[in-house]
């Protein structure tokens, strides 16, 4: 057997957002937000039939929404490059489906939860090995929550996660290693169909269940995204070794202009822009301008004035 990528936008649509996708949702969700405990019996996908397309880097995120029963939003995104300033948008997206709840005239008490689930291929977190990090608002010294703790950012790095099969115990082990490994696959391991809500998820991903044309288009999409990261790895690999030697370079000619210590310092925040410059030029047959943007963190205004003094 062959597994569609479940870390496609469209397979993972299907796969998680169908309208028959409900017990596979509920099983997953319990698995990756509440430890592998029945506490969602019931929920309600939002927006079942919403269509991805993959035109540009804005398009290679996905995510699927549910509204539990007791009305929390529940918004699952998987993420496969790592682009300037995500987690602002990870944020931002959770604080935007909080607010967007009320309609006119509701009071503030009418909010439900939000609970962000996003998981990234690529590590986001350099400073621990966990494969599963939870962020809730908390006061900094005596650690205890905020009154009205509703909205909670919960990640899941797959890169990090490096069970085989035998190693996985737990319902939340399992999932994941089906989000890591089904696209590498012959088979569906026994100890994940084992698990009614897995089997089925293989059975949607099975690509003998899809059409040539299904089929087609999702070669094209993760080709699309193979594309995408090696564009993107390549760019800043040449673009920051080009932008540290144009600093370093107009940082000594400032130092000796205006004195060491500010020199030094303006040198390094020019380094810092030589070397997204410098990523950018790499990206600019690549890319459109949009996508370049959000990869370097510079504005579309200076991928476009860049673009133009190139052409």
């Amino acid at each position: 057997m062959i597994f569609i990528n479940p870390k496609t936008d469209y397979a993972f649509k299907k796969i998680f957002g169908s309208p028959q996708s409900k017990d596979i949702l509920i099983s997953f969700l319990n698995a990756l937000i509440y430890e592998g405990h029945s506490t969602i019996e019931d929920l309600e996908i939002i927006d079942p039939n919403l269509a991805p397309k993959v035109q540009g880097l804005k398009d290679t995120y996905l995510d699927v929404k549910a509204k539990l029963k007791d009305g929390t939003i529940v918004i699952i995104e998987m993420q496969v490059l790592n682009v300037e300033s995500f987690g602002k948008r990870v944020l931002f997206n959770a604080a935007k489906t909080y607010a967007f709840q009320l309609k006119s005239g509701e009071g503030y008490r009418m909010l439900k939860p939000v609970v962000a689930l996003t998981i990234t291929d690529f590590v986001m977190f350099e400073q621990s090995d966990r494969f599963l990090s939870r962020f809730c608002y908390k006061e900094e010294t005596a650690n205890f929550k905020y009154p009205e703790n509703d909205i909670d950012l919960i990640f899941i790095e797959l890169p990090k996660f490096t069970k085989d099969v035998p190693e996985l115990e737990t319902l939340t082990d399992k999932w994941i290693y089906f989000m890591k490994c089904a696209r590498s696959l012959t088979e569906t391991p026994e100890p994940l169909d084992s698990i009614p809500e897995i089997h089925q998820a293989f059975t949607i991903a099975n690509q003998a269940n899809l059409s040539r044309e299904e089929v087609e288009d999702l070669e094209r999409r993760e080709m699309f995204i193979y594309d995408q990261q090696g564009a993107i790895a390549l760019g800043r690999r040449e673009g920051r070794e080009e932008g540290r030697e144009e600093g370093r370079e107009e940082g000594r000619e400032e130092g000796r202009e205006e004195g060491l210590e500010e020199g030094l310092e303006q040198g390094r925040q020019q380094g810092q822009r030589e070397a997204k410059l410098a990523i950018a030029r790499q990206l600019l047959d690549r890319l459109d301008d949009e996508t370049i943007a959000q990869t370097t963190g510079l504005s579309i205004a200076d991928v476009e004035e860049l673009r133009s003094t190139l052409s």
